[in-house]
């Protein structure tokens, strides 16, 4: 072969391996080419797929928003129709609790004449109808205050020995009546909280614990557990089922069978509520058949500090002692004066309102205690007698604030003029109680 040709096929073979590189090279730049029209394909696919999808998000959000304000609508209505039930109950539980208080009263009065059988039967079941009613009132006030988002506590120190000395007091005839045993194991232990408040706890679940005990009694008293001061309460009832433990704090819930012991169930109800606003726990542990404890969490108070004595004193003193009542009410004047000169032997000036509260004293006999109701005639109100009273006589007289109304701007005017303050209906066992305090002062 000659030096020409072979150099030509050289070139040859030369340029068809470039030429077949240059093949390859297209076919996978083609390839490539296919591969990002498939991506830009698939991305404006999934382009318009997000689109669609945030429209549906958009019209969902809007949807959802005019739902939300629908609800806040309708949770603004649900809460001003509170306040106004709260408004109507604390307006209306004056001329709801007027009548009754006179009616205890009267049949207080009434009690302690001469009496035949029938009739002392009859004043006892009277006595019973009144206290249900009372008992009823007082727990929707209770519920209702506690519902309330302007619900004021008053925490201070209090000692429970004296707490259990006056349960003792108000709940040993419910126990006799019932064959029942009731003890209070001495403490003590001061805890931190509303004395008011704490004393309903405490009523509740004391009588709780004696209605629904059948046979053995019922013993109260205090363990230190978890830096908390127990407040515990068992009986040795019926008891209560597992499936019931949660359901007796709801209203009108009463875990008993059928004839058993008959009651409202609000008792568990308003606990429930008093301890979640005061911040106690609330403990209750029960066996069929074995009884119930209930429990209450307190915070204690270091030792030394100034206590609060919800027990007060027996009625003493009173004899002879002059009260000046001033109430507008007819039917409480008079039901005043039967209960302070027949019980407790005192001297009653009933008047109606302040200007007839300061002519009655005159100028040089002033009375020992007065006792005033918070609502008067004409915007007249209790502050505003016991104020002038004391000014006209030149001396700061002891005196009892009694009212209606659950509303702590009255608790709080009276603490600023140093007047108890009793809520009606108001037993003759308080009244005394409250009476014999302010004249110990």
């Amino acid at each position: 072969m000659l030096p020409d040709t072979e150099d030509a096929e050289r070139r040859a073979a030369k340029l068809e391996r470039i030429a077949q590189v240059l093949i390859d090279r297209v076919d996978r730049l083609e390839e490539t080419r296919g591969s990002a029209w498939s991506m830009f394909q698939a991305a404006v696919a999934l382009e318009q797929e997000a689109l669609a999808r945030t429209r549906d998000l958009e019209r969902a959000l809007a949807d959802l928003s005019e739902k939300n304000r629908d609800l806040a609508v309708a949770r603004a209505a649900a809460e001003e129709a509170n306040r106004s039930k709260t408004r109507f109950l604390r307006a209306a539980s004056h001329d709801l609790l007027q009548p009754l208080a006179a009616a205890r009263l009267f049949l207080s009065a009434l009690t302690d004449t001469d009496l035949d059988p029938l009739q002392r039967e009859l004043t006892g079941r009277l006595a019973g109808a009144f206290e249900s009613v009372e008992e009823l009132m007082h727990a929707v006030l209770d519920i209702s205050r506690l519902d309330s988002q302007r619900i004021e506590f008053h925490r201070k120190p209090v000692e429970l020995d004296a707490l259990f000395r006056r349960l003792a007091v108000e709940y040993a005839p419910m126990a006799e009546a019932g064959g029942l045993r009731l003890s209070f194991v001495p403490t003590s232990a001061v805890v931190d909280s509303d004395p008011t408040f704490l004393r309903r706890i405490a009523q509740n679940l004391v009588s709780n614990a004696i209605k629904y005990t059948e046979a053995g009694g019922v013993v109260v008293g205090v363990r230190r557990r978890a830096g908390l001061v127990w407040l515990e309460v068992r009986d040795s009832g019926t008891g209560i089922s597992e499936d019931d433990r949660a359901r007796i704090f709801d209203e009108f819930q009463r875990a008993v069978r059928e004839g058993g012991p008959q009651g409202m169930g609000l008792g568990l109800s308003i606990v429930r509520r008093a301890c979640v606003k005061l911040g106690h726990p609330v403990e209750v542990d029960s066996q069929p058949g074995r009884g119930t404890v209930f429990r209450v969490g307190l915070p204690p108070v270091q030792p030394g500090t100034a206590l609060d004595d919800p027990a007060g004193d027996a009625p003493r003193g009173l004899r002879a002692r002059v009260a000046l009542i001033v109430e507008n009410d007819a039917a409480m004047r008079r039901g005043y004066e039967l209960m302070l000169a027949g019980r407790f032997g005192m001297v009653a000036r009933a008047t109606g309102g302040t200007a007839e509260a300061l002519a009655a004293m005159g100028q040089d006999d002033p009375p020992d205690v007065i006792l005033a109701d918070y609502n008067l005639d004409n915007g007249d109100t209790g502050i505003a007698a016991i104020q002038a009273l004391r000014a006209a006589a030149g001396q700061p007289i002891p005196a009892v604030m009694v009212t209606a109304q659950r509303d702590p701007r009255i608790a709080r005017d009276c603490a600023a003029i140093g007047a108890a303050l009793v809520e009606k209906p108001v037993s003759p066992e308080e009244l005394g109680a409250v009476l014999s305090r302010a004249l110990s002062r």
